[in-house]
């Protein structure tokens, strides 16, 4: 035990240049907000998106709503971005002006730059439009998320920069730090509740980790004809009846679909209409990059349709959750909806 006024040298506050957040110790949030926006609107206001052939360009920003904030903990810097961006974009095709939007609802550090929803439309349905349609969803997305890329390389590398302060006697590029403007320190135990609350960044995925993995195959029966129960999957109307909120279906081979608020997605394979619907198939929880692959085969029969499922690829710890789910979510649902009825054999 030290002696009354040595102190006891485990306690001691080490000397810093600057007099602040010893060690890294305490909580640091720097606002990012208004260099976010700054940023975005220089990375996407007059971008110019080209191949193929064909050139569009995003005339506006729309709309720009969200946060960001850059943290440091412990010396381990963490990032919180949540941004919902609406962008407008122009191009001309056989000689006639196109318009339309990009819709980015999510960008935020819970999703990878390539799992961020990009929602593409145009103003006014044509031949014309839709070509630049296709075009926009086919390469304009991939540029548009590289923008989005490099807004998030930045935020972590340049606007960081002096968050991880260099302890006594160190320099940092060879200034003398100084303590940062607008800065807000959490000492260690107060604003508990904030530090709780926040999400940590996942830490970095295993690669070639082998995944035990599982098949569903299942058949369901639906009092109905084999195209109104192709219409209540593919339809966005009656996709979102049965679903009960938002959806994304963009029904071609390689479109994407989003369902139950981002809890399921995938794209769209092979498609034969009324017949049968090949999906990529995943759950937002799974690990990271994995998909399933789903084949639904509709068969028309006297009194019914029979719908057979198959699906490949599942993680057996998710196995009997899937199952659950597609028969609460789907089957029941749909047949609650539509008033298609349980058949009884």
């Amino acid at each position: 035990m030290a002696k009354w006024g040595e102190g006891d040298p485990r306690w001691i506050v080490e000397e810093r240049p600057d007099a602040t957040n010893v060690n890294n110790w305490h909580w640091t949030e720097k606002n990012a907000t208004p260099w976010s926006k700054d940023k975005l609107i220089a990375l996407l206001k007059d971008f110019v998106i080209s191949g193929s052939g064909q050139e569009c360009k995003v005339v506006e920003i729309e709309k720009m709503e969200g946060e960001a904030t850059a943290n440091n903990r412990k010396g381990k810097l963490i990032f919180f971005y949540e941004w919902n961006i609406i962008l407008k974009w122009k191009g001309t095709v056989d000689d006639e002006d196109v318009t339309g939007k990009v819709s980015i609802p999510n960008l935020s550090e819970e999703n990878d730059v390539d799992e961020v929803e990009l929602t593409v439309s145009v103003d006014e349905s044509n031949n014309a439009s839709e070509k630049l349609k296709v075009f926009m969803y086919n390469v304009g997305r991939d540029k548009l998320r590289k923008q989005l890329e490099t807004y998030i390389n930045d935020l972590k590398q340049n606007f960081a920069k002096g968050l991880i302060l260099p302890k006594k006697g160190q320099e940092q590029d060879g200034v003398k730090m100084v303590k940062p403007d607008k800065e807000t320190v959490y000492a260690s135990g107060v604003n508990k509740q904030k530090i709780e609350l926040q999400t940590v960044i996942s830490e970095p995925k295993n690669v070639g980790v082998k995944l035990d993995v599982k098949t569903l195959e299942t058949v369901e029966r639906f009092q109905c004809q084999a195209n109104e129960l192709y219409d209540a999957l593919t339809r966005t109307d009656m996709v979102t009846a049965f679903t009960r909120g938002h959806v994304k279906l963009d029904l071609f081979k390689g479109g994407e679909f989003v369902l139950f608020g981002g809890n399921v997605c995938g794209k769209f394979g092979d498609i034969v209409p009324n017949k049968k619907i090949n999906q990529t198939w995943r759950l937002k929880q799974w690990p990271a990059g994995h998909y399933s692959n789903v084949v639904m085969e509709l068969d028309q029969k006297e009194d019914h349709t029979m719908l057979k499922l198959t699906q490949t690829l599942i993680p057996s710890a998710e196995f009997e959750a899937t199952k659950a789910n597609w028969n609460r979510y789907y089957w029941d649902s749909i047949r609650s909806a539509f008033g298609f009825g349980s058949f009884l054999y």
